[in-house]
């Protein structure tokens, strides 16, 4: 009997190295995710924006491991679990308790062919928030946006295809120039307000940046990431010391191509919120980011007549 586990034992560490080296493989997809080259088909912008369905690779791994009872590959999981649990174990921890100063935003790309503006409106009013961005607002739903939500939002700045409503007095609302060179059609998707909360003045963005689409090219991305460089540029400008940002940002927050952003602004810390398409969600391209003030929470909100699903933040001033 103790040659036969001898046998077996041998064979445990020397079987598997292929799940093993896969494993390997995925640590590295994750741990060194931001030396993938972009150079050519955008490819670490287009391994960012999944970079948590690497996960799933470790359980099929995982599995695959335990049919071929290797120990080899499961040891080299350990690798993966890690690399995965330091990027997102902290989006699953548990919420803290809200505070006094605390402000609940909703995000929102409302759709330019939703049927049930009224609808979309009123369930957005019903998450309670003190502020509710929209984008892709066109004509005649822009009305029935204004009209269902007037009363809870009576203040508001609309430019363009974007829109800030608020439960506070905004002023200096203008519009923010984040459209790429070589848009020839009309193109206003960025706003920029003051919210006078009863804790203090603060600035709110909100923005749409341009589409991405994913060919056998790769990513194409070029326009999205202009414009968040220009939009990373006016953020920068912002005499105010709190901001948040709310927007459509075509990008998740893993993404380089929105490290204009990123590198200035804090981003959820819990919640994945996954919030494309709506049908079934595989990225949070719908954003919240916050200068001097912590996202504490990101999460969805149920689904709209839009392609996209509304999410809802909890906004922690400094």
């Amino acid at each position: 009997m103790a040659a036969t586990r001898g046998t077996w034992g041998r064979w445990a560490w020397e079987r598997g190295r292929v799940p093993a080296a896969l494993a390997v493989l995925t640590a590295g997809l994750l741990a060194f995710h931001r030396v993938v080259p972009n150079s050519t088909g955008r490819v670490g912008s287009l391994l960012e924006t999944f970079l948590p369905w690497l996960g799933l690779v470790i359980v099929v791994l995982f599995g695959w491991a335990l049919l071929r009872r290797s120990a080899t590959a499961l040891v080299a999981l350990l690798l993966p679990t890690a690399a995965w649990t330091h990027l997102f174990g902290g989006l699953l921890l548990p919420v803290g308790e809200s505070g006094p100063h605390d402000l609940i935003v909703v995000q929102h790309n409302v759709s330019d062919e939703n049927t049930d503006p009224a609808g979309t409106a009123r369930a957005l009013a019903d998450a309670g928030p003190d502020l509710i961005a929209l984008q892709e607002l066109v004509p005649p739903a822009l009305a029935v946006y204004e009209r269902t939500l007037a009363a809870d939002y009576p203040y508001r700045a609309v430019r363009g295809t974007v829109g800030l409503w608020s439960r506070h007095p905004l002023s200096g609302a203008r519009r923010l120039d984040i459209k790429p060179v070589g848009v020839a059609d009309p193109w206003s998707r960025g706003l920029r307000a003051a919210v006078h909360t009863p804790h203090g003045e603060i600035a709110a963005y909100v923005a749409h940046l341009p589409s991405v689409r994913v060919g056998v090219s790769g990513l194409a991305s070029s326009r999205r990431d202009e414009s968040a460089g220009l939009l990373g540029e006016a953020l920068a400008a912002e005499p105010l010391k709190t901001v948040i940002l709310l927007g459509d940002l075509n990008g998740t927050a893993d993404d380089r191509g929105l490290a204009p952003l990123t590198s200035r602004m804090n981003v959820a810390q819990r919640g994945f919120a996954l919030s494309f398409p709506a049908a079934l969600p595989l990225a949070r391209i719908d954003q919240v980011m916050a200068r001097s003030a912590t996202v504490a929470h990101l999460r969805t909100l149920p689904a709209t007549g839009s392609d996209h699903l509304p999410v809802a933040a909890r906004v922690t001033p400094r």
